[in-house]
C-alpha cells in the first residue's frame, strides 16, 4: 500500500493546507482527498509542484508500506 504523508510535511514546515493549495494551485478539496489516503492516483506535474511548495523529495510524500492492505 503506499501511504501519503502529506499531513507529516504540513507541519514540518509549519504551513496549512489552504495555503498549500494556494501555492500549488490544487483545490483544498482535492489536496484533502490527497491527504486523506483517498486519492486513487497523482499527477506528476502535482507531485512536482507539492515537492516545490514543500521543498522535499517526492519519496518525502509517498511512502510504501509492505504487507498493509488497502482500506
Amino acid at each position: 500500500m503506499i501511504r501519503i504523508n502529506l499531513d507529516v510535511m504540513l507541519a514540518r514546515r509549519k504551513m496549512s493546507l489552504t495555503e498549500l493549495s494556494e501555492r500549488v494551485g490544487v483545490t483544498l478539496a482535492n489536496l484533502s482527498i490527497l491527504k486523506t489516503g483517498k486519492a486513487k492516483a497523482v499527477r506528476f506535474t502535482t507531485l512536482d509542484a507539492l515537492c516545490r511548495a514543500l521543498d522535499c523529495q517526492p519519496g518525502d510524500i509517498l511512502e510504501y508500506v509492505p504487507g498493509e492492505a488497502e482500506e
